[in-house]
């Protein structure tokens, strides 16, 4: 199976009368996210199953990408490890699944299924961490970081 993470794209600072999950993406996460759609256009399978938290700005970086996606409020900033490898159905996804949302939880998805030293990796606002499981032999199974890529090494 293969598991996409993309955190979201640069977005504006919240405050006291703006919601968090109102935030919308600033000129630079606009950037960010059509670079990292034009690499993803041309890199994911089209039998993707697209994921999206319900926030403003989860849902901006993924127009970017012009495909056909569901918002998950299961993937709300809040959520746990847990709640996004069952919302993947890691590792059984018959089809790959990339989620579009936030940190901690996208960084301590990544640690629970590549780093088990630690409790987090630091994903970046816009950058896409793609994890693949492979069975090796008929017992052994393989879980590794098939790619990091960032906006800055997208030249479109």
């Amino acid at each position: 199976m293969d598991l996409i993470l993309w955190r979201h794209a640069e977005a504006e600072q919240g405050g006291p009368t703006m919601p968090d999950e109102a935030r919308k993406l600033t000129a630079k996460g606009i950037k960010q996210a059509n670079k990292m759609a034009y690499w993803l256009d041309s890199n994911l399978p089209e039998s993707c199953r697209i994921l999206v938290s319900p926030t403003l700005r989860t849902r901006e970086t993924m127009e970017a990408l012009d495909r056909k996606f569901k918002v998950m409020h299961e993937l709300e900033p809040d959520a746990t490890v847990e709640t996004v490898l069952a919302v993947a159905n890691w590792p059984n996804s018959r089809e790959p699944v990339m989620i579009i949302g936030h940190q901690p939880y996208l960084g301590q998805v990544a640690a629970r299924l590549i780093t088990p030293y630690q409790e987090e990796c630091a994903i970046r606002k816009g950058n896409v961490w793609w994890i693949t499981q492979k069975s090796k032999g008929e017992t052994e199974v393989q879980t590794y970081l098939k790619a990091i890529m960032t906006p800055d090494l997208v030249v479109k």
